[in-house]
């Protein structure tokens, strides 16, 4: 069995998450957080850079 790299439990199939520039073996549960979190962050930014008037990317 292999071990998630966020949470430690063991689990019997991991799934590879890209969480900024790094691809983490994750559980589904954590897997499925860390696309969340990825998602808000992106909005977040968005609407951020909508209210500055920013045009380009980073």
């Amino acid at each position: 069995m292999a071990a998630c790299k966020r949470c430690g439990d063991e689990a019997d199939e991991l799934v590879g998450v890209k969480v900024g520039k790094k691809t983490l073996k994750l559980c589904e549960d954590c897997a499925d957080r860390a696309r969340e979190e990825a998602e808000v962050a992106e909005q977040s930014e968005a609407v951020v850079q909508q209210m500055m008037g920013f045009k380009g990317r980073r």
